[in-house]
């Protein structure tokens, strides 16, 4: 693995020169570090002259539609054989924020069988032997900081402008909990100062994000907190659960419950906040926790088929809600 040594960045710039075809892909489930980084490591390639392709499995939240670019993603979901095409042709992959071919859904075995040059950029524990090239590095608070990074390691931060920046921007906003977590560190600031001297404007972005609710957003997220939320004492964690009866009536949408996790933690006393959806015929479970002692990926990889970041990680659970709540309570004691 590297992060961004001279070896590796030699390689990138070796793989590009003889390259005509780059295609950028990133994990299923979109959030705003995956559509970020892509979109900011697009703008970035494109104003190196490179024809470049952005690839996702599924269409991103309308909360980050403003993006410039956004307009630029094919999704799996809705043009699959278009995404076949791109990625069985492509001569270069970009795989930014996922460590391993199966966080990306339907587009799983075209990426596998793909000739191309796959380069992995990413920021999330144990990455997987299926890429050409890894620059990993789990301390870092987002991929969207590392496309920095990588931007500064190939020689070009005279390029950074508001289209490339404002989604990196973005990413490491979001991934880091409007800059909360314990992963944001002062490297994290120096490169937030690097897009503000950009061009980036902060507030014009945390608007974008964050105040373009709709009242039936508001309604749903007023319910699961005054309906659905329970408070165990005992293990310092709070659990949200909202089935798909639930989420019809107050008319979901993707992105509605975008940040509903992190509500529980800020409550006073809670370490552990757990949030549980349904949905394609599983229930999909959020982890969030504060601080160094209070690790979810174990508990998410041991009983939930999934992983992540300590303080915040997903998994799944192949049966009914009340099924999910019960085991959710049964393993909590091992995590106290």
């Amino acid at each position: 693995m590297h992060t961004f040594n001279e070896q590796g960045i030699a390689r990138v710039k070796e793989v590009l020169n003889s390259s005509k075809k780059i295609v950028i892909v990133a994990h299923k489930s979109p959030d705003g570090d995956s559509i970020g980084s892509s979109l900011g490591l697009f703008h970035f390639l494109t104003k190196l002259g490179y024809d470049v392709k952005v690839c996702h499995p599924d269409p991103a939240p309308y909360f980050l539609e403003w993006m410039t670019g956004i307009d630029q993603i094919i999704d799996a979901e809705t043009r699959l054989e278009e995404v076949s095409e791109h990625v069985s042709t492509a001569d270069v992959i970009f795989c930014l924020d996922f460590n391993a071919m199966s966080r990306v859904g339907v587009m799983k075995d075209m990426m596998i069988e793909s000739a191309a040059f796959k380069i992995m950029i990413d920021h999330h524990l144990d990455p997987s032997d299926e890429f050409d090239l890894l620059f990993s590095e789990t301390s870092s608070c987002s991929t969207a900081q590392l496309i920095v990074d990588f931007i500064e390691a190939m020689g070009n931060s005279n390029l950074l402008d508001v289209n490339i920046g404002e989604p990196l921007y973005c990413g490491i906003m979001t991934d880091s909990g409007s800059f909360r977590f314990p992963s944001v560190t002062a490297h994290t600031h120096e490169v937030i100062a690097q897009l503000m001297r950009g061009g980036v404007q902060p507030y014009k972005i945390h608007e974008a994000v964050f105040d373009t609710n709709t009242f039936e957003k508001l309604r749903l997220r007023s319910y699961a907190i005054n309906e659905k939320m329970e408070i165990l004492d005992e293990f310092k964690t709070a659990i949200i659960s909202l089935d798909k009866s639930e989420l019809e009536q107050f008319n979901y949408v993707k992105g509605d419950t975008e940040g509903l996790v992190n509500v529980g933690l800020s409550i006073t006393g809670i370490k552990k906040s757990i949030f549980l959806t349904e949905g394609d015929g599983i229930i999909k479970i959020s982890f969030r926790s504060k601080g160094q002692n209070n690790p979810v990926n174990v508990m998410a990889n041991t009983y939930f088929n999934g992983g992540g970041h300590a303080n915040a990680s997903g998994g799944r659970w192949d049966g009914n809600m009340e099924e999910a709540i019960a085991k959710i309570k049964s393993v909590l004691p091992e995590f106290n």
